[in-house]
């Protein structure tokens, strides 16, 4: 896969969030967006797979511009803000209601991937998970149907230093699978580890490119 964003600008109530970016983005890579809060990290990760529409210039996947027969990247998992889920259903059945709306996963496709994030065998409801927890299954909702497009934004939030390098650990095992990641983080270190190319963002503009090619 591969997203080319030409001259992208947004505006909202008059205020210029995004202006003038040029990315390509390819698979089988990890991007990092690095900036303080407000700058345009998510509001880019939102225009990248289709969730909001620019103001002006346009966006490429595979060469389809987005918005002709496409609103939104096919085959995409994301964790955008704080992930929801339905209080009174456990992990399993929580993943198993968002893996019916697609019937791509199996049960134990959904299972493996509650133990690749820790979640293994728990059986909580979800009114009693930790922030972590929580965290860590929004990971999961985004990782379970082996997207093409993988959007993770502030992945490593509420994780102790084990769900951390249980990310870093992600991050590698999605780009082996040829997976295009884009991630955004506030933490440069981690950044600086998990990713091949990292984006530096002010006001909404990219003012740096940084190459890293870990691996």
């Amino acid at each position: 896969m591969e997203i080319c964003l030409n001259h992208i600008s947004k505006t909202l109530q008059k205020n210029t969030v995004i202006d003038d970016v040029t990315l390509q983005l390819e698979s089988g890579a990890v991007y990092g967006l690095c900036g303080y809060n407000g700058c345009g990290k998510t509001m880019l990760m939102r225009l990248i797979c289709g969730l909001i529409a620019p103001t002006s210039g346009e966006i490429l996947v595979d060469g389809q511009r987005l918005g002709e027969k496409s609103d939104f990247v096919p085959n995409t998992g994301m964790l955008i803000e704080t992930p929801a889920f339905l209080k009174e259903y456990d992990g399993f059945q929580n993943l198993s209601m968002l893996a019916a709306l697609n019937q791509k996963v199996s049960g134990e496709e959904i299972r493996e991937t509650l133990a690749r994030v820790g979640l293994g065998g728990n059986m909580k409801k979800f009114r009693k998970y930790s922030l972590g927890m929580k965290q860590r299954l929004g990971i999961a909702a985004a990782i379970m149907e082996k997207p093409q497009l993988l959007l993770l934004d502030e992945p490593t939030n509420a994780l102790d230093s084990g769900g951390v390098e249980m990310m870093k650990r992600i991050f590698t095992e999605e780009k082996e699978r040829g997976a295009l990641v884009v991630t955004a983080c506030h933490d440069a270190a981690f950044l600086g580890e998990v990713s091949d190319v990292i984006y530096h963002i002010e006001n909404g503009q990219i003012i740096r490119k940084e190459e890293i090619r870990n691996g």
